[in-house]
């Protein structure tokens, strides 16, 4: 197998990978640059223009640097992802007014598929995107394994994984936390205790700022909700990612404790609406409840008349996203609308990535003869913490 980084050696985000051998041509990942507005396709020949060159797509996640290149896909090219995964993308891109994703196969884990004479089988792994895979391509008895981006501090079990996964070749391996200091991440059963809590010793409203495709995110503020005596509310965007996720997610279709409201009346969001005949509820009706409430910086207008029937002083906004998206203009105009409400703002967050801890443990588990670091701004750290040997070239025959 040959193994070609066309994208994604010493940056973080835009993942383009590809594998070969004498009979296939396989891309994992087609992910956009992480701060592209409008993501633009690299001149790779044969996957975005010319003569068709590649035989499939494999993508790990629904997270724009892993899958927002996917409509530029030519046709052709067989396209590979979680059916979940899919699900969630695709309500998303509905709402916001994006291209269709096109998929021609689910990745379910444990199943492999075969593309020419490469091997490649998912196993479903802990992401704060949901229904995301690591990769495993076999060919010609060699064996590689691609982590896309993983980490074990969320509602899936690491432990469980690793004993899915033999030794393998060759490693490649994301390291989005390395440049970061290295400490424990919280998990998202902690995240529930510490929101269980703060809930409980609030007696004003209280509001949740994340993103609805987190669901690891999702269970854990309904859980904290429903310990805390108070309904959950998602507005039609949240409930309709939730729903895709599937029936065992919080969702107003399945989950008694589940609400849903609209905040402009549009024809999507009654559309959407209408699903929840039993679930849907009011201005009026949520000024009348103990609730934890799904938000978003455009809500603006709708809290602000929210605030007319139900102060919000005294409550409370966890904020639960990277600290970096705070310097965007429209998330710190809006929490600067709720703190000029009387609502307490509180970091409620974990990352979504491996700690040193984490990439370590996986390393000890599939035992690789070398590695390739992807994903991350500090790929030196594998050369001074593994004593394995390090592939820094694009290119790379094994």
């Amino acid at each position: 197998m040959r193994i070609h980084i066309i994208r994604g050696q010493d940056q973080i985000g835009g993942s383009i990978i590809e594998i070969s051998s004498e009979n296939a041509r396989l891309i994992l990942d087609v992910g956009s640059e992480l701060d592209e507005e409008t993501p633009v396709a690299p001149r790779v020949e044969g996957l975005f223009f010319g003569k068709r060159a590649y035989d499939a797509v494999f993508v790990t996640h629904y997270h724009g640097d892993h899958v927002g290149l996917a409509s530029h896909v030519m046709p052709g090219i067989a396209i590979y992802m979680g059916e979940r995964a899919a699900a969630v993308y695709r309500a998303s891109s509905d709402y916001l007014g994006k291209p269709p994703l096109r998929i021609d196969g689910f990745l379910r884990s444990g199943e492999a598929v075969c593309v020419g004479d490469i091997r490649v089988t998912p196993f479903l792994c802990d992401h704060s995107a949901f229904d995301s895979y690591m990769l495993l391509l076999e060919c010609d008895g060699k064996r590689v394994l691609y982590t896309g981006d993983f980490r074990s501090n969320g509602r899936k079990s690491f432990s469980a994984l690793l004993k899915r996964l033999d030794r393998v070749d060759v490693l490649i391996t994301e390291g989005t936390t390395l440049s970061r200091d290295a400490v424990r991440p919280a998990t998202e059963a902690e995240l529930e205790e510490i929101a269980c809590e703060t809930l409980r010793q609030t007696d004003g409203p209280a509001f949740i700022l994340m993103a609805a495709t987190n669901i690891d995110r999702c269970v854990t503020a309904f859980k904290a909700a429903r310990r805390s005596e108070r309904i959950f509310l998602q507005d039609v965007y949240s409930a309709a990612i939730a729903s895709a996720a599937g029936d065992g997610i919080p969702n107003p279709g399945t989950f008694s404790g589940v609400r849903t409201f609209l905040t402009s009346p549009t024809e999507k969001q009654f559309g959407i609406l209408s699903r929840y005949p039993k679930a849907k509820i009011g201005r009026a009706g949520i000024a009348r409840e103990k609730f934890l409430m799904c938000v978003r910086p455009s809500m603006t207008r709708y809290l602000e008349k929210l605030s007319e029937l139900k102060p919000f002083d005294g409550g409370v906004l966890f904020y639960s996203m990277w600290n970096g998206y705070k310097q965007k203009p429209d998330v710190a105009a809006f929490l600067e609308f709720m703190d000029g409400k009387g609502v307490r703002i509180t970091n409620l967050h974990t990352s979504g990535h491996a700690d040193t801890a984490t990439i370590r443990a996986m390393i000890d588990d599939v035992d690789p003869k070398y590695i390739i670091p992807v994903h991350t701004e500090n790929a030196m750290w594998f050369e001074k913490n593994t004593e394995r040997e390090i592939i820094r070239e694009q290119s790379f025959e094994l």
